[in-house]
């Protein structure tokens, strides 16, 4: 067992391997998990947290990197959680695709974590909430979370981001898949990566008519910016780091900021008393109980939905 209050002191003080060994008991849902949160609780709200997500193959890695350069060179502590559908490598090693971002790996002021997603929808790892307080607590200014390649059901990251950037490259054909993937709904800056390309112009200009015909804002609301980078060379970052910080100042000023930090907490919440209910709910399949309730729905005693409400009420009293 883990001295926790040891660990936490130590990721404080920057000490990869401490803030390493904290995500890997959320990762694997340590008896230690309540005891860690515990001690969190109090070191965070702090971070800015900014979400990345875009079809595969538009540069989020490379984006990502980029992001990381242009805040550290503002001074600030940078962690990054980097949602892949393989397994982690330990220790907070990188996975392949984040080669990109090796030229960080040494930055004492860098934290790159890799979490595999094990089959969870959304783009997102079941455990990443607790992971991002996990660096928030560790001392992090900010926070870079990138998820898997988003398809039509993975725009998970919007519930878990302050603010979340929508990445696309032209020639594939994102305008009409970030249509299709709901995406459009959720960005609030939007990038339009490998400008370099032929066809940049029109998809900025696609995305641009896009989103004017889904606008329904009122005056002062947030108009999402669209910018265009090459970010394998650094262009266009500064821009993107300056839509962000925009972002965040507007959120701070309309109070939208709590009210986004506010529903994460609560579905965070909700997510945990599911998890629960339904491990809870697995240790009953044999028990008598559960045999009980059937036998009265197929004697039409009760229906399935009387059942539920009775099986439920008897889990939550214990």
């Amino acid at each position: 067992m883990q001295d926790v209050s040891t660990l936490v002191a130590r990721a404080r003080e920057g000490a990869p391997r401490a803030v390493a060994r904290l995500i890997s008991l959320v990762e694997g849902a340590s008896p230690q998990l309540r005891e860690v949160m515990a001690a969190l609780a109090p070191l965070t709200g702090n971070a800015y947290v900014v979400g990345l997500t875009g079809s595969p193959g538009v540069g989020k890695s490379t984006s990502t990197s980029a992001l990381v350069s242009a805040y550290r060179r503002q001074g600030k502590r940078v962690g990054v959680l980097a949602v892949d559908p393989s397994s982690p490598f330990s220790g907070g090693a990188l996975l392949g695709d984040r080669v990109r971002m090796s030229e960080h790996a040494s930055d004492p002021g860098v934290y790159i974590r890799s979490m595999a997603t094990r089959g969870h929808l959304g783009g997102l790892a079941w455990s990443a909430p607790q992971a991002i307080r996990v660096l928030d607590a560790a001392g992090c200014d900010v926070v870079l979370v990138e998820t898997v390649g988003v398809g039509q059901s993975e725009v998970e990251i919007a519930s878990q981001a302050d603010t979340s950037v929508v990445l696309l490259a032209p020639g594939m054909g994102d305008g009409i898949q970030a249509a299709k993937a709901g995406i459009l709904e959720i960005g609030d800056v939007y990038v339009v990566n490998k400008a370099d390309r032929d066809g940049a112009d029109a998809t900025a200009r696609e995305l641009n008519h896009m989103l004017s015909l889904g606008e329904s804002r009122a005056p002062g609301d947030w108009r999402p910016p669209i910018v265009k980078t090459v970010a394998s060379r650094g262009e266009g970052v500064d821009e993107v780091v300056e839509a962000l910080e925009k972002h965040h100042a507007w959120m701070e000023e309309r109070g939208v900021l709590a009210e986004r930090r506010l529903a994460r907490a609560a579905r965070e919440v909700e997510t945990i008393a599911v998890t629960t209910l339904r491990e809870r709910i697995g240790d009953l399949h044999g028990d008598r109980r559960l045999g009980a309730l059937a036998e009265r729905i197929i004697g039409g005693e009760l229906d399935p939905y009387r059942a539920a409400d009775e099986l439920v009420a008897g889990l939550t009293r214990g």
